[in-house]
């Protein structure tokens, strides 16, 4: 193919390998980052990352990162972004509370899209959405075929951003969605249910609990640079791991794990009074992810096919 013909065009060689844009470079991002610096394969990709703080220039560069300083609530710092990257990864969360008549709305997304669209276009662009999109399913066994029906306004936005990656697919990049559940990990801040144990937070009662699911920030990270290549254009996908349990068997069983009390069971009445609404909302959905999908096109292996026994293995590490 001749040069003014090829997606990159005639550019120096350090344009010519691939380019990775991570938008929303935390603690997932960041996981990503080191793997792709280690390995036969090391340093075959540039990775960039935006960032909204010129604080955090140094130590992504520390890691191997391009820093790119800008931010998804001005637009207009976005224009660099375009043409830059061959793939894109996008991990940031919609805006939070308070977002006006467009509390529904996930501007943030619509931004990068527009910005994308200004140059060449990357070749696939993968988001990270939530799978709280399906709202409350009574406890079945959801596929990613199954319609999505927000019950909260943080889910809503990030139906509307879901929506906002599909029309960029449309204009041509292989676009791929990835809807996580609960994201664990020992060395994750927050990683691991054992300050809630601490703190002694009760759980429902057996006949009002409901399923929860989890996945491992390692594997997720591997699940996201699987995605950018093997995911099918405007398609989504589960990325959990294999085991379904309720939110209060999954207490019990890391109490266990980290010999603290099982957390006290109270009834969904009592758990209103008692609990933040946060915390709440998350009670009051119980599904099961079918993470068939992702094993088939992603292929991805998992390395944590039980948030259980990643945490007891954790401890026997520590021990």
């Amino acid at each position: 193919m001749p040069s003014n013909q090829n997606p990159l065009g005639a550019l120096p060689a350090r344009f010519r390998r691939e380019r990775l844009l991570i938008v929303g470079c935390g603690d997932v991002g960041q996981r990503l980052a080191r793997d792709l610096q280690r390995g036969p394969g090391a340093g075959r990709v540039r990775v960039l990352a935006l960032t909204s703080s010129p604080q955090r220039v140094a130590g992504l560069r520390n890691l191997g990162l391009t820093p790119l300083v800008g931010n998804l609530d001005d637009a207009a710092s976005l224009r660099r972004l375009a043409g830059l990257a061959t793939r894109v990864l996008h991990l940031a969360p919609p805006p939070g509370e308070g977002a006006g008549q467009d509390w529904w709305k996930d501007p943030r997304t619509v931004a990068l899209a527009q910005a994308l669209r200004l140059r060449a276009l990357p070749a696939s662009l993968v988001y990270g959405s939530t799978s709280g999109v399906y709202g409350d399913c009574g406890g079945a066994l959801v596929a990613e075929s199954r319609p999505v029906a927000p019950a909260t306004p943080r889910a809503q936005r990030r139906v509307n951003a879901e929506r906002a990656v599909r029309h960029l697919g449309r204009a041509g990049v292989r676009s791929s969605i990835l809807r996580i559940p609960g994201i664990y990990a020992p060395d994750r801040e927050g990683g691991t249910p054992e300050a809630r144990l601490r703190r002694g937070t009760p759980v429902l009662r057996p006949e009002d609990d409901v399923f929860t699911n989890h996945i491992h920030a390692d594997d997720l990270a591997r699940a996201c640079w699987l995605a950018l290549w093997r995911g099918r254009a405007q398609r989504a996908y589960h990325v959990s791991d294999d085991v379904h349990r309720k939110m209060g068997d999954y207490y019990d069983a890391a109490a266990d794990v980290y010999r603290l009390p099982r957390p006290a069971r109270i009834a969904r009445d009592a758990a209103g009074q008692q609990l933040p609404l946060m915390l709440l909302s998350f009670m009051s959905e119980s599904r099961r992810l079918d993470n068939t999908r992702m094993q088939r096109e992603l292929r991805l292996r998992l390395h944590h096919p039980d948030a259980i026994a990643a945490l007891a293995a954790s401890v026997q590490q520590g021990a």
